[in-house]
């Protein structure tokens, strides 16, 4: 069993190693990953849908080379095999990556496939074990009409395949990765898990994973991981003279847009920056254990580092508060446990 305390307060989303919506080169690949661990981060989050395939490939060599000893934490994820695409253009942008592998991602929750994927990240990634597997995007945000479809397959067949490889050793923990909370309520009523990686679905501007699925992850007593901190993008770059903006992968509604401006305008007034706010928060829910933004080079990373070393002072999130931006049970920095 992994020590889910241990992951730190600051992960590493591998997405962009995976040439996500852009191509970067081996180089800068490998850079980010050392920026990383030259900085203390040692968790690791990947995916085979990264880049089908390239992000592990990248993270696995560099961290063999950084980490032989297999100190880090690796995080991984099944739900998708890799099919070959034989004639494809490799050079254009597919499923958001720009990838040299000759193979796409789909979907399949059977044991078989979770069984098949997991031998073949653990060759990518050159390692003789999992720290951490999770569930790629089940739920109805990735499948739609097809979720109570997909979903059985998962408990039927994905779940007790996760579940063997944790009881054989060579996974320390099983949980979710998903950009919804309402599947992993779903999935707890009949599975036993240590972890959700949610996307964006605590955050600045979302908090309403606090009426329910928070206080389930409580008793059930499974840890969150908060991926996504930014809700696609606007809470790292703000509104301020920007005509195109993001949220949940989108363009903003005017809505999102004016609430993400009030919150912004507070930061400005106590000289803190929006993304220092949005990645410091979601820390301060005990639940918590680490958030992992994308870092796609070494000079996000040591952005991320530095927005993390922010203080923040606690009026900020008096007027938060007060101002109906963040709701008032929500935890904040200033009244969370310290964690390390």
């Amino acid at each position: 069993m992994v020590d889910l305390a241990s992951l730190g307060t600051l992960g590493f989303g591998g997405g962009g190693l995976g040439n996500l919506y852009r191509a970067i080169g081996d180089e800068d690949a490998a850079a980010a990953v050392r920026a990383a661990w030259d900085a203390g981060i040692r968790y690791f989050d990947t995916a085979p849908h990264y880049g089908f395939g390239l992000s592990e490939k990248r993270l696995g060599a560099s961290l063999a080379a950084l980490d032989p000893h297999e100190n880090a934490i690796v995080s991984t994820k099944v739900g998708r095999r890799l099919d070959p695409v034989p004639g494809k253009d490799l050079s254009q942008l597919r499923q958001g990556f720009v990838s040299p592998e000759p193979v796409e991602s789909v979907f399949d929750y059977s044991y078989d496939a979770v069984m098949r994927s997991f031998e073949s990240s653990r060759q990518r990634l050159r390692r003789d074990r999992i720290d951490i597997l999770y569930a790629h995007d089940i739920g109805g945000f990735a499948h739609g009409d097809d979720h109570p479809a997909r979903f059985a397959e998962f408990m039927t067949g994905g779940y007790k395949a996760m579940r063997a490889l944790r009881d054989g050793g060579v996974v320390g923990a099983i949980g979710l990765g998903v950009n919804e909370y309402q599947v992993c309520e779903e999935v707890l009523v009949d599975a036993d898990l240590d972890v959700v990686l949610l996307a964006g679905r605590y955050t600045l501007l979302e908090q309403e994973s606090l009426e329910t699925f928070l206080p389930l992850a409580k008793r059930r007593d499974v840890k969150i991981v908060l991926g996504g901190p930014y809700n696609s993008g606007i809470l790292a770059t703000g509104i301020r003279g920007r005509s195109n903006v993001h949220y949940n992968y989108q363009p903003a509604s005017q809505h999102i847009i004016e609430r993400v401006g009030a919150i912004e305008d507070l930061c400005v007034t106590y000289g803190v920056p929006l993304a220092a706010a949005a990645l410091q928060f979601p820390l301060a829910h005990p639940q918590v254990v680490s958030v992992i933004p994308g870092m796609g080079s070494a000079r996000h990373v040591a952005s991320s580092v530095e927005l993390m070393a922010v203080d923040i002072p606690d009026g900020l999130w008096r007027d938060l508060k007060d101002r109906g931006l963040i709701r008032r049970d929500a935890p904040t920095p200033n009244e969370g446990a310290t964690k390390q």
